[in-house]
């Protein structure tokens, strides 16, 4: 075999273009972590009763707003409640986080390894969660 053959053409993969390979690994990696900042930098909003909760496209904690009224707040079970409606709110917003990442790194995750198995949550792609 001579330097100028190609090794894989003896494979049946004549014209097989390593570089070009790398390059659009390279502009997929670039194109993830552009989707992943976008999704840090996005906020979504959840919301129960008189409570509110923002968290990033990452499902990062980033406000919470409790309208006045809502809650009395003198007592345990006030304040009880009140835990149990900030966490039904973050659950809202987190799963709005989830849906919108999803569909941010779907075409873009969805490609990388696939073994036939539902494509991976947002949270097992390193994101917090």
């Amino acid at each position: 075999m001579t330097e100028s053959q190609n090794p894989f053409e003896a494979l049946g993969a004549g014209g097989f273009d390593m570089n070009a390979l790398l390059q659009q690994a390279q502009q997929m990696q670039e194109q993830l972590t552009q989707a992943q900042q976008r999704l840090h930098d996005t906020e979504v909003e959840g919301t129960v009763g008189s409570v509110s909760v923002k968290v990033n496209g990452v499902g990062e904690l980033t406000g919470v707003d409790i309208k006045p009224g809502g809650f009395d707040g003198n007592d345990s079970e006030s304040l009880g409640d009140l835990g149990e409606v900030i966490v039904a709110a973050y659950r809202d917003a987190k799963a709005k986080a989830d849906a919108m990442a999803t569909e941010a790194l779907g075409p873009l995750a969805g490609g990388l390894g696939d073994t036939g198995a539902p494509p991976a949550a947002p949270g097992q792609l390193g994101f917090s969660g």
